[in-house]
């Protein structure tokens, strides 16, 4: 780990107030083309820099149409299974993150944080709201808003995460968007 990535998490674990820096950090996007075609990204960050071997892409399969509150809570609880399933081999899935960032407002982290509770996690929850340049404006908690403007490396962390998930998630989007195209 870098000095830079370590100042940055130091940063992050204080204006969230997290106990230690997060080793782990999953970021979660929803994607979808006008309402059809939902799926997620799924970015990890190990010790603040990209995790690449890690990354996941999901179709979201419990309904049809947009909801991205359920879809969210659907890539989560099955992300959650999985580590349930391969915690044993303490890698890729069988490792618990030690964050959670979901692309998105309170909405977002007030349909996942219950979810993750019952299912006996305790894992730090917490959106990334952007502001109308495409920028991490505000972190996000089920009772309101925390400002990153004066944590400036954890800003910069953050940006990068949302800006990483943002584009895999959007990349899975159009690719699959291309292929059901190619088969019509």
């Amino acid at each position: 780990r870098n000095g830079k990535a370590t100042a940055a998490l130091d940063e992050l674990s204080r204006l969230l107030n997290l106990p230690k820096p997060p080793v782990f950090i999953e970021s979660y996007d929803i994607s979808h083309t006008a309402g059809s075609d939902n799926v997620a990204g799924m970015v990890v960050f190990k010790n603040g820099l990209p995790y690449k071997k890690n990354y996941c892409r999901f179709s979201i399969k419990g309904f049809d149409g947009q909801d991205d509150y359920a879809s969210m809570a659907e890539v989560i609880s099955r992300r959650l299974n999985r580590y349930m399933e391969e915690k044993d081999t303490e890698e890729g899935f069988g490792i618990l993150p030690d964050l959670i960032l979901l692309d998105g407002g309170k909405g977002h982290v007030a349909a996942v944080k219950p979810l993750v509770r019952s299912m006996g996690y305790d894992v730090p929850i917490f959106g990334m709201a952007k502001d109308d340049r495409h920028r991490t404006r505000v972190i996000t908690t089920e009772d309101g808003e925390l400002s990153v403007s004066s944590f400036k490396t954890a800003f910069d962390l953050l940006t990068s995460i949302q800006d990483e998930v943002h584009r895999f998630s959007i990349e899975y989007s159009r690719s699959k968007h291309q292929n059901k195209a190619m088969e019509s």
